[in-house]
């Protein structure tokens, strides 16, 4: 019978002690044959519809991952892209309320608009900030610079009371926190993060009546019957957030299947649990030695403040962590082990 623990070791050997999910996620050993044969495939000039068919797996899975209908999936290449249309649905002078320092392809779309009134506060704040005239609140699920996790209940609360909406990003969070995409109106998440996806693949969850939302980036992919939407206008929007759909890269989305059929096989909170222990042991480890790291309970994500500029020094002895403004940041994911943690911190007692 297998385990979490040979699941894993079965598709991860890393050279290293790898501790940068929060950047790129390692991708499993049936993630490289996937890719190998999609690009096997296109060199030997085989037809290549079967990697449509990844596509749509993907998205099958992703759905299944996140708890939602697969209606309100689609599937794209960047957050940006789906921040963009929500943007462009906001009536001129409409408040959207961030959290400050929130990551840019996030937060940037809204700003680019020019005519939009964008509020940051504190995250610890962002729910009690909501007012009458928010019409959006836009909120990483955790933050990309500290690991901070939102109170997501708090804010969907807050903004059902003042009729907002609310759009998360969930790059820093899916495939490892366990939350419930449909109780709130938009997500958008990169899937080569904790998804342990290429780079290329991106979902968001759309609304339930899609056609509350503008598909200003709909190509023939988007169509009801897309591969009779290839010439002229589309005559038929898909009826499902297909319709938000963007030209796929197809190798990405033969990986990311791959990626996300180890995520469902392991489970998500089986992963959260893993995650979790492993930041809670790392910041145990960093009391003794007298660090303390940005509250972040829950987290899988710890940043230790005055550390960054370890960064180099980490990596030359073979750990791999970010400096994020002066920062030292380490993300466990599930390939990560108790003796990584043990490693980090025997580095850094030196």
């Amino acid at each position: 019978m297998e385990t979490f623990e040979s699941l894993v070791r079965a598709e991860f050997a890393p050279e290293n002690t790898y501790l940068n999910t929060a950047s790129n996620g390692l991708l499993p050993a049936r993630t490289v044959t996937a890719l190998q044969r999609a690009v096997r495939m296109r060199a030997e000039g085989r037809p290549l519809t079967p990697l449509y068919g990844d596509v749509e797996a993907a998205r099958a899975s992703f759905a299944r991952i996140a708890g939602v209908p697969v209606e309100r999936v689609a599937t794209g290449a960047s957050v940006a892209e789906y921040g963009a249309l929500i943007a462009a649905s906001l009536p001129a002078g409409a408040e959207v309320l961030t959290a400050e320092a929130d990551f840019a392809s996030l937060v940037n779309p809204f700003h680019m608009r020019g005519d939009l009134k964008v509020r940051a506060v504190p995250l610890d704040r962002i729910a009690d900030s909501v007012r009458p005239d928010t019409a959006l609140v836009a909120v990483s699920t955790a933050q990309s610079a500290d690991g901070r996790v939102a109170d997501l209940p708090a804010v969907r609360d807050a903004a059902r009371t003042h009729g907002a909406r609310v759009y998360l990003d969930a790059s820093q969070s899916a495939g490892w926190l366990p939350i419930d995409p449909g109780t709130y109106d938009f997500l958008a998440s990169v899937g080569f993060k904790w998804l342990l996806g290429p780079h290329g693949a991106a979902f968001f969850v759309g609304p339930e009546d899609p056609g509350s939302l503008a598909p200003l980036l709909a190509g023939w992919v988007a169509g009801e019957k897309p591969w009779d939407s290839c010439y002229g206008p589309v005559t038929e929007l898909a009826r499902s957030a297909r319709r938000f759909d963007i030209s796929p890269s197809l190798f990405s989305w033969a990986g990311l299947r791959a990626s996300l059929e180890l995520i469902e096989e392991l489970g998500v909170e089986a992963v959260h649990a893993h995650d979790t222990a492993l930041a809670d042991r790392f910041r145990t480890g960093l009391a003794s030695l007298g660090h303390e790291p940005v509250a972040a309970p829950g987290s899988a994500i710890v940043s230790v403040p005055g550390l960054g500029h370890r960064q180099g020094e980490l990596s030359a002895a073979g750990i791999e962590v970010s400096d994020r403004a002066g920062n030292l940041r380490a993300a466990f994911h599930l390939y990560n082990t108790p003796q990584d943690v043990d490693r980090l911190l025997d580095v850094l007692s030196g």
